[in-house]
């Protein structure tokens, strides 16, 4: 009994788990402020190597610093993979 009872967990669990592919991460649109938002822009960057890493910090709509990360893909326009908010240090 206890057996089926843990099968049963680790199929719950495995089936939980993703392949890795971060094309299927959830939630990571662009916001204002972003490179790629309203559309990918006009101008290619030509020069940089695809596969590149090309960073964007901006302020988000809140006036948090934001730190962005975008990828080269192999047709020039950018995929964003990573934002970070910056927090900011507070004086009393």
């Amino acid at each position: 009994m206890k057996s089926i009872a843990l099968l049963t967990v680790l199929g719950l669990a495995l089936a939980g788990c993703t392949t890795g592919n971060s094309d299927s991460r959830p939630g990571l649109e662009p916001i204002p402020g972003s490179i790629t938002y309203g559309g990918q822009p006009r101008t290619r960057l030509m020069k940089a190597p695809i596969g590149s890493q090309v960073p964007h910090e901006f302020r988000n709509q809140w006036g948090e610093r934001t730190l962005e990360t975008y990828i080269i893909q192999p047709d020039r326009s950018l995929k964003l993979v990573e934002r970070h908010v910056i927090p900011e240090p507070i004086f009393d």
